[in-house]
């Protein structure tokens, strides 16, 4: 049985299938969105438990997707973990303004990421 479903919005596979790998080793269902504009629709469409964001995405980027589904009144409580290269301060500030509940840079330690993912998923 599945702890959870996650939807990852991500355009680099190469970081999809680590943290599907993980993921799914660790009992939870993942499916992929590969720019913002798809992350909406999908969030939409699947209702996942948790959302992991990209920031940097083709289409939409991360901070707008992000923005989109926290205005949703039906997905604004669908816990959202920002998982970036953008490490600055001001961009950390930026994706919790968006309505982020977690930011995790990359590159990122697997055993931190689980952890984040079970801790918002069993909240919600």
């Amino acid at each position: 049985m599945s702890k959870g479903r996650v939807l990852v919005v991500e355009d680099n596979m190469d970081t999809y299938e680590l943290v599907h790998f993980i993921l799914e080793k660790n009992g939870f269902e993942t499916f992929l969105a590969v720019n913002g504009r798809d992350g909406v629709t999908a969030a939409q469409k699947q209702r996942p438990d948790l959302i992991i964001m990209d920031m940097s995405m083709p289409e939409m980027d991360g901070w707008t997707a992000t923005a989109h589904i926290k205005r949703d009144e039906s997905l604004t409580s669908i816990p959202l973990l920002a998982l970036t290269a953008h490490a600055l301060p001001a961009d950390r500030q930026r994706a919790m303004d968006a309505g982020c509940n977690e930011y995790i840079t990359k590159p990122m330690d697997l055993d931190d990421l689980v952890k984040a993912v079970e801790h918002w998923v069993n909240k919600r």
